[in-house]
């Protein structure tokens, strides 16, 4: 059986906050792999600027290729239509009943865990695991969860805190500003080649 962490996201792009979380996760919850997983759709909200879900599956894979803790997965982009936590994780233990499922949120999502769809679903079918900041009450978002059936399956892990976004990091290429060391090379050189969010080119410094 492995533990597998599963980081859910639009990644518009990818960049270093998500990177940390990942390795975070996987060091403190003694995880075998991270899998970050590009939605098709975001349920609840556009995906500004998109490129598309397939270019954003490759900044995922440009972004993961040289660290053997982290993989990619195209379940959602395959499946299509708004990606639902639930369905995904019932996907994920149809694929493989024996894995131990961790599913990596902020804060903020984790709090917001009672509104999502079919929310004891998700504690039933896997560990949420929060990403917490210094300034993240712990003992609040347990609070908020309390209610839920399964809400002992929330288990936190220390994440530093890095302000960066993706809406940050498209405002900058699109005004020609570096990214560079806010991604990694191989995703800076993707989105300049590619001329993503409105840049035909991006200051590598």
């Amino acid at each position: 059986m492995a533990r597998i962490g599963i980081l859910g996201g639009t990644f518009n792009p990818p960049h270093v906050g998500h990177l940390v979380c990942a390795q975070e996760a996987h060091a403190q919850l003694d995880l075998d792999v991270v899998v970050l997983m590009p939605v098709a759709a975001p349920p609840h909200k556009a995906a500004p600027d998109d490129p598309g879900a397939e270019q954003r599956l490759e900044l995922c894979r440009l972004a993961t290729a040289r660290d053997e803790r982290l993989a990619v997965s195209r379940l959602e982009l395959d499946r299509g239509g708004p990606s639902y936590t639930a369905d995904t994780l019932r996907a994920l233990h149809a694929q493989s009943p024996g894995d131990e499922l961790i599913f990596i949120v902020g804060g903020d999502m984790a709090r917001s865990l009672p509104t999502w769809r079919e929310p004891e679903a998700v504690l039933a079918l896997a560990t949420v695991a929060v990403a917490a900041r210094e300034d993240t009450g712990r003992e609040q978002i347990a609070a908020a969860v309390a209610s839920l059936p399964g809400a002992d399956r929330l288990a936190f892990f220390d994440m530093p805190r890095l302000d960066v976004s993706s809406t940050m990091l498209r405002a900058r290429v699109a005004a020609g500003r570096p990214i560079r060391y806010l991604v990694p090379d191989e995703v800076v050189a993707y989105i300049g080649a590619h001329g993503l969010y409105g840049s035909a080119a991006v200051a590598a410094g």
